[in-house]
């Protein structure tokens, strides 16, 4: 029995991707798309002894060919990867979501309409003819179900496999006369010239709207058809059907206000806005701090016993010396480090998951976007500023939303200076060693200093480039929901898994590697540290570094390997100075009191917290970043300027510091 491929289409926030999860849950592959950064998302699952591979296409709006999302969705269909495809649809927003089903009906291939989130349609008093709708839609089956309750999933599946079947392809939309007329004529030109047997109208209706892909591909020289674009018309004839299917279909539109709108008035409100949002993300580091520290107290255990217990069985087994160093000094004290963290890099990961699947980040995008415009900064260029917060790799992958290739690198350059979570170890060591109760507001200073830097260099940028105009955020507002338990699990476990996986790899090497460089000199193995590579490398740095506060070879070795990974700072510091738990209260009072013995205090502490913020994103960003703008150039350019930028920043700070207190 063959397998049905079948795809996920709908706009964003219609909860495609929520139905998507509850049918492949967290057993997904992911990959790019051939040629494209787009992620593509797979998985698999059953219905009734039939096997289904499910692929979740890029959230869009349309059909047409100019951004990425778009191309790459419509290629999948045409490209006959999908042989069936579930149209997500948001049934609250019916009207806007009909857009992009007219255009999937035009595509030759079976459709089945998922009328999702019709909870929501309930909510606001209104009712939707679920028998007039499907008549309308040329046959097509439309099936009411909830994502977030996990209802109607098998009638859906159900669908696919009976539509799959009869290969039913409808077609809905019949133009007036004049366009009608030009689609049979070129339709018989398509078969005739390039031999089409299948979508000709698609190709027709296309070639009409001067589709640059459709016309490159499928060149007609017929100036008496084609005298001009029918683009606008052919829209605005699909938006007049879509009328007279809402007007048919959907009752009570109006009765009852939406309890989106009466929340907005407040979170998206001119003044209350934004500081309702860095109110938010108070209450969210709150969170990630006390609770996490609560939680973290279980780890620390857990790592004091793993290392005793490794160090005992090591000596018993009568080991060289050095291996056991480099086990439980290199190994467990690095990676193990990272691990005790893992309590707070979750709560933060599952603070910004409930956000995120509410609908509120979407608002924090669009109560931004004044001040961002004011500052000389695109609207759009937020989105991927708040993805920052999260992981740098995805939040510069999402500049592709950003048309011009001008505002995409200058996006690209400043987006590094939000705070991603894997920076938040380095802030809670430092912030809970130097600030006792006040290590909460240390730390989430480090997330406004990241905003304000990132908006003054685009700012300054703005200046320099006076020709630069600003460009309105277009985004649209999804409903609030509650969010999905299952969708935030996803999320959540991909979150940790990553940070796991990135634990037992990039650390795990880069400890080894950190390991090597303190025991190993020009002489061999050495016995003092201060006579290792690692020392030499430091002392280096030590000057250039000393200005900011900075000015010790331990901090210098940490600021490098903190380039494969930001978490790698921290366990550096546990092999540097010899801590096995450095995230412990002993180890915490062990560290504070050796670097207070060279003079390190809260102003250095802060300052290396900021330095941190600000320097070399992490080896993936890096080469994100490469990927993203194909160009080195580009790429070691901006690296040479954010390490300036954090000296700078840094070393303004220390200096004034060292006047004032």
């Amino acid at each position: 029995m063959e397998t049905i491929r079948v795809g996920f289409v709908g706009n964003p926030n219609c909860g495609k991707t929520t139905l998507f999860n509850a049918y492949t849950g967290a057993n997904l592959k992911v990959a790019n798309w051939p040629g494209v950064t787009v992620e593509r998302v797979e998985g698999e699952t059953s219905y009734k002894g039939q096997k289904l591979k499910l692929i979740d296409l890029p959230g869009i709006y349309s059909l047409t060919s100019y951004s990425i999302e778009e191309k790459v969705s419509r290629k999948c269909i045409m490209d006959n990867e999908v042989d069936v495809i579930i149209n997500v649809v948001d049934a609250s927003a019916l009207e806007r979501n009909l857009y992009l089903t007219m255009q999937l009906l035009e595509l030759g291939k079976p459709v089945i309409l998922a009328m999702n989130m019709m909870d929501i349609v309930e909510e606001r008093g209104m009712e939707i003819d679920m028998h007039r709708l499907p008549e309308m839609l040329g046959g097509i089956p439309v099936v009411p179900v909830s994502a977030r309750k996990r209802t109607g999933l098998d009638v859906l599946m159900h669908a696919v496999v009976h539509h799959y079947e009869e290969k039913h392809k409808p077609d809905v939309v019949h133009y007036q006369n004049y366009i009608e007329e030009k689609i049979s004529v070129l339709e018989k030109k398509i078969e005739e010239i390039y031999d089409v047997k299948e979508n000709q109208r698609w190709y027709a209706i296309k070639l009409l709207a001067n589709d640059s892909e459709i016309t490159e591909e499928y060149p007609i020289q017929d100036g008496a058809v084609l005298d001009r674009s029918y683009e606008k018309d052919i829209i605005n004839q699909k938006y007049d059907y879509i009328e007279e299917v809402i007007e048919d279909t959907l009752f009570y539109k109006s009765e009852k206000s939406a309890f989106t709108d009466k929340v907005d008035e407040v979170l998206t409100h001119p003044f209350w806005g934004m500081p309702i949002f860095f109110g938010v993300m108070a209450i969210v580091f709150f969170l990630t701090f006390f609770v996490g520290d609560a939680l973290k107290g279980i780890f620390e255990i857990a790592l004091e016993y793993i290392s005793n217990g490794a160090l005992y069985a090591l000596e018993q087994m009568k080991v060289a010396p050095w291996l056991i160093s480099l086990i439980v000094d290199g190994i467990i004290a690095g990676v193990g480090g990272i691990l005790t963290f893992l309590p707070n890099i979750f709560i933060l990961f599952l603070a910004l998951a409930f956000l995120e699947d509410s609908g509120y980040m979407a608002r924090v995008a669009y109560v931004m976007d004044g001040m961002m415009g004011r500052l000389g900064l695109s609207g759009k260029a937020f989105l991927p500023m708040v993805l920052g917060f999260g992981c740098t790799v995805p939040a510069v992958m999402a500049t592709r939303a950003l048309e011009k290739e001008k505002d995409r690198r200058r996006t690209i350059l400043i987006t590094p200076f939000m705070s991603c979570s894997a920076r938040l170890p380095i802030y809670v060591l430092f912030a809970e060693m130097f600030f006792g109760k006040y290590a909460m507001v240390a730390a989430l200073s480090m997330y406004v200093i990241g905003m304000v830097v990132a908006i003054m260099v685009a700012l300054v940028i703005h200046r320099v480039e006076t020709h630069t105009a600003h460009q309105n955020l277009l985004i649209e507002l999804p409903e609030y929901k509650t969010p999905n338990a299952r969708t935030i699990a996803v999320y959540v476990w991909e979150k940790v898994k990553d940070y796991l996986t990135k634990a037992g790899t990039t650390i795990f090497i880069a400890s080894i590697i950190i390991w090597f460089l303190l025991n190993f000199g020009v002489h061999g193995m050495v016995t003092d540290i201060s006579d290792s590579f690692g020392a030499i490398l430091g002392h280096w740095m030590e000057p250039i570094l000393a200005p900011a506060g900075l000015g010790m070879w331990q901090i210098g070795v940490a600021l490098i390997s903190g380039i494969s990974a930001k978490e790698v700072v921290v366990s550096s510091f546990c092999v540097l100075f010899g801590i096995g738990n450095v995230n412990s209260a002993a180890g915490m009072m062990s560290l504070t009191s050796q670097l207070a013995d060279v003079g390190f205090g809260p102003l250095n502490a802060y300052c290396m917290m900021i330095f941190c913020l600000l320097y070399v994103p992490c080896a993936a960003t890096i080469g994100t970043i490469k990927r993203e703008t194909g160009s080195w150039k580009f790429t070691l350019k901006m690296i040479l300027f954010q390490i300036l930028v954090a000296w700078g920043v840094a070393t303004v700070i220390y200096q004034i510091g060292s006047i004032l207190l």
